[in-house]
């Protein structure tokens, strides 16, 4: 309904073209005008040719507009939606509950002791502990220490890396210094994204200036995990 409006407006300015054009073909005169089958002749030819125009410069706005819309695609590389346009809904971060809800939960749940470490974890942690108070006994050996406690750094977001990761053996010296920490393998080690991991604990431990060493189940022997020990240990000072 509104094209058709939109064009009969349009075409007014045409019934004049459309009267002349009836004039000059057929060699009217003004008394011919009298005749109204030649005044709706007129008529209709003026509201045919604007529609037509219409039609015409419509197509050619498309085409405008189009082309218009591509080269905006290219230079901003964001693609245009058509409408229509409707703020888009972000969904709201899930609140985190407060001490008192935690406390709910808490009481509404069942929960069960868990190992610290596994059984090769564990002899591995006795046999590293027995050398290390055998070279000084001030140093000791601490399991499944999170790395968010011993480094610290400026950028949360570097430090949000490492927070939750934890080094399975940790030496520290008799300040409670963390001086060395000791990863153990077992045969799962290469698999899924635990070699990533290890590396981001290394790279981070590095640069805090923390010694990082592997324990390799099935390769590292326990001669060499005391001459590992035994290198890595200040001896206490005699005095």
């Amino acid at each position: 309904m509104h094209y058709r409006q939109k064009s009969v407006l349009f075409a007014a300015p045409w019934l004049v073209v459309g009267l002349v054009a009836v004039v000059v073909s057929g060699g009217m005169t003004v008394s011919d005008f009298e005749k109204p089958e030649l005044l709706v002749a007129a008529l209709f030819v003026g509201v045919i040719v604007g529609m037509a125009v219409e039609q015409c410069l419509s197509a050619m706005r498309r085409q405008a507009w189009r082309a218009n819309t591509r080269w905006q695609e290219k230079r901003g590389g964001a693609s245009i939606v058509t409408g229509p346009w409707l703020p888009a809904l972000v969904p709201e971060p899930p609140k985190k509950p407060d001490a008192a809800e935690q406390l709910r939960i808490v009481m509404g749940a069942n929960f069960t002791i868990q190992p610290l470490l596994n059984k090769s974890e564990a002899r591995v942690f006795k046999e590293l502990d027995r050398v290390v108070m055998g070279c000084n006994p001030t140093w000791q050996v601490m399991a499944q220490v999170s790395m968010g406690e011993i480094i610290r750094s400026k950028d949360p977001v570097a430090h949000s890396c490492i927070n939750s990761k934890r080094v399975d053996l940790l030496l520290v010296d008799g300040n409670c210094q963390p001086r060395h920490a000791i990863e153990y393998q077992g045969g799962a080690h290469h698999q899924g994204a635990a070699a990533a991991r290890d590396a981001i604990k290394k790279e981070a431990l590095r640069r805090a200036g923390i010694g990082y060493h592997e324990v390799v189940a099935g390769q590292t022997t326990p001669a060499e995990l005391r001459r590992l020990i035994e290198k890595l240990v200040e001896k206490p000072n005699v005095n």
